[in-house]
């Protein structure tokens, strides 16, 4: 099993099986109570992106959303200049009031870059009218292909929590090079194995990179297990994100890391291959 990831439409860089997700650095109590914007908050996050990269870690995700930029800020300022290869990736949202455009070069200026390696569009779900909108004349995927020929962007991807028809849509299009999906040991509705079925297997058809977001349930599981087990003393986070990184489909699980120790547990439980599981063994009912 390999800790990094090739799809078929892979950036140059090879990606760790394991990546840096935004949100956790710019989002004020989220998972926990903190103060995202307090100074002592805000160094631990640098030092914790610093040293992700430092340990080998090379796919960040964040978006102009986590925190009002706060997180783009937290990265570009942790990231700038160091000569480690890394793949940088935001995301922009359909009714940005400022545009496609002026959101990204927006990013970039907070993310210290002169261009990002992919920029999504930032979803949960699609309706039609979204749909509409990306794909006109004129619309939000012409925008994005005009940025990418600028050099601005090298990828274009996007986000989702949903597996509606639109999500098919979107990548049967063949434009898009990425999809971000939630998907973990709860949300399982993009990977049906035993049919199969599912927008995982859909994405790679297309040669699509694919990453995941709230890989360890968001403290969902976490929170079930303390309803029908007070007693439990167990931390089942490198389980969870051991059984996403299991799926052959999947490339990047994203994580939320926000200090040294957070980021030293990710990086132990992403080196440790022993920790995968056969997911097709796991669905056999028969034994």
């Amino acid at each position: 099993m390999a800790l990094y990831s090739t799809p078929a439409r892979a950036p140059e860089l090879a990606l760790t099986k394991l990546g840096f997700g935004g949100a956790a650095i710019g989002l004020t109590n989220y998972m926990d109570q903190f103060d995202a914007n307090s100074a002592g908050t805000r160094a631990a996050s640098i030092t914790a992106i610093r040293k992700a990269a430092a340990l080998g870690m090379n796919y960040f995700d964040t978006a102009p959303g986590y925190g009002n930029g706060l997180s783009e800020e937290l990265m570009g300022e942790a990231l700038e200049g160091l000569a480690t290869p890394l793949f940088v990736a935001t995301k922009v949202s359909l009714s940005a009031k400022e545009g496609i455009t002026a959101s990204l070069k927006a990013s970039l200026s907070r993310l210290r870059r002169s261009s990002v390696d992919l920029l999504q569009l930032h979803g949960s779900s699609y309706t039609d009218e979204n749909l509409e909108q990306i794909f006109k004349k004129g619309g939000a995927l012409d925008e994005l292909k005009a940025l990418q020929g600028d050099g601005l962007i090298k990828k274009i991807g996007f986000t989702t929590e949903d597996n509606n028809a639109a999500v098919y849509a979107l990548i049967n299009s063949g434009q898009f090079d990425a999809m971000q999906i939630a998907y973990n040991l709860l949300l399982q509705h993009p990977y049906e194995p035993t049919r199969p079925f599912g927008s995982l297997y859909e994405a790679k058809k297309q040669g699509m990179l694919v990453a995941t977001m709230r890989t360890a349930t968001s403290g969902i599981f976490q929170r079930w297990v303390q309803m029908v087990n007070p007693a439990n003393t167990f931390d089942y986070t490198e389980s969870l994100l051991q059984f996403v990184m299991s799926n052959n489909l999947v490339d990047v699980a994203l994580v939320g890391l926000r200090t040294e120790a957070m980021v030293d547990s990710a990086m132990v439980t992403w080196r440790n291959e022993s920790g995968r599981i056969d997911i097709d063994k796991l669905w056999n009912r028969y034994v």
